[in-house]
């Protein structure tokens, strides 16, 4: 199993330690594009060759991401046919 599906298999159990640099690394396999939203913890996610965007706040001060963004992210990717 590769790096990818782990990420991918992880992401879809919604585990409560999932990080900001594990979402990172799993939306650039996807081709996704961190971008920095303007002042404070805004981040978007930008989809090469495309309008598909995520969005949402990086998470300080663990980088620990909240449950509702996993969920956000996995909808996200199934609507965009990724998943």
């Amino acid at each position: 199993m590769s790096k990818k599906d782990k990420l991918i298999d992880r992401l879809l159990k919604k585990p409560k330690d999932f990080s900001f640099d594990e979402i990172e690394s799993l939306l650039s396999y996807f081709g996704y594009e961190l971008k920095q939203g303007g002042a404070g913890s805004g981040v978007k996610f930008v989809k090469d060759g495309s309008n598909e965007v995520i969005n949402f706040h990086k998470p300080h001060p663990n980088g620990i991401l909240k449950r509702y963004v996993l969920e956000q992210v996995i909808e996200k990717l199934r609507k965009d046919g990724s998943l």
